[in-house]
């Protein structure tokens, strides 16, 4: 009995190919085991109580974020951990993201988490913050981004934007759709991407 076991397992280590495939399948098994169920899940795939598309301004100003690279030093997802609620405020569930597309979680925190920065400062805080990060927080190394104050958004850019959101589910109406250009007509980059952070996090406080 023993010698068969060990000519068995001898036969999947020698072979390559057998061994791959063995792996493929293992993997395959985990990933649909973790990952199906929560299709059927209505918390993870429903939106949660007052939670509301990104309007046109915030829009824009997620893309900003996203263009700018801000998740590579700035995670929007708090951990169940009673040290990071405590600085952050509650953990983020799955249905505060259902409208994001793609989501912002990150991985890597150089500076803190964003899930819950919405209303926590002022505009004018932010809009300093973002011409000189230094000049709030001496100890920063995040770039300046004071040239956001000079760009200004693209009208024509937004109604298609809104309608790729809509086509992977995110409920713009036409009306939505057909004045999105108009709502960010004379808005700068800084102004959309101050109104995009001023909504994080906000529906679940």
């Amino acid at each position: 009995m023993a010698q068969t076991r060990a000519t068995g397992h001898e036969r999947i280590e020698t072979n390559n190919f057998l061994m791959i495939v063995l792996i493929l399948l293992t993997a395959a098994v985990g990933g649909i085991v973790e990952i199906v169920p929560l299709y059927f899940q209505r918390s993870t795939t429903q939106p949660i109580a007052g939670l509301k598309p990104y309007d046109a301004v915030q829009l824009a100003g997620r893309d900003i974020y996203i263009r700018e690279g801000c998740y590579n030093c700035h995670s929007q997802m708090i951990r169940t951990l009673r040290s990071e609620t405590l600085r952050y405020g509650p953990y983020s569930v799955a249905g505060e993201f259902v409208y994001d597309h793609p989501f912002q979680w990150g991985s890597k925190r150089t500076g803190p988490d964003l899930a819950r920065v919405g209303g926590k400062y002022s505009d004018d805080w932010h809009r300093l913050h973002l011409r000189n990060p230094r000049d709030l927080v001496p100890e920063s190394n995040m770039p300046a981004y004071a040239w956001l104050d000079d760009a200004t958004i693209e009208p024509a850019s937004m109604a298609p934007r809104l309608k790729a959101l809509r086509a992977v589910g995110v409920p713009y109406s036409d009306d939505e759709i057909a004045k999105a250009g108009d709502a960010v007509k004379g808005k700068t980059e800084m102004e959309a991407l101050i109104a995009y952070l001023q909504v994080l996090g906000t529906a679940r406080k």
